[in-house]
């Protein structure tokens, strides 16, 4: 069995929100990558954006918070 590790996930009010995000951390360098919302999460368009929490402690100070919905931590 895989073991679990922990990951930062935003989710996005809208897909176009989310397209808007993946565009930009390309562009500075933020890594992650969109997923299907965790079913952990009911919120946002389906669409949401995970990267490592040490990823998220980095870049976390600088990011526009209205860009995304919600933050949260989960196991996958």
């Amino acid at each position: 069995m895989r073991e679990k590790h922990p990951f930062i996930v935003l989710s996005f009010q809208t897909t176009v929100a989310a397209m808007e995000w993946e565009k930009r951390c390309m562009e500075t360098g933020i890594s992650g990558r969109l997923i299907p919302l965790p079913r952990e999460i009911s919120a946002g368009c389906g669409l949401a954006w995970r990267m490592r929490p040490e990823e998220w402690e980095q870049w976390s100070g600088r990011i526009d918070t209205s860009v995304y919905d919600k933050v949260s931590c989960v196991w996958q």
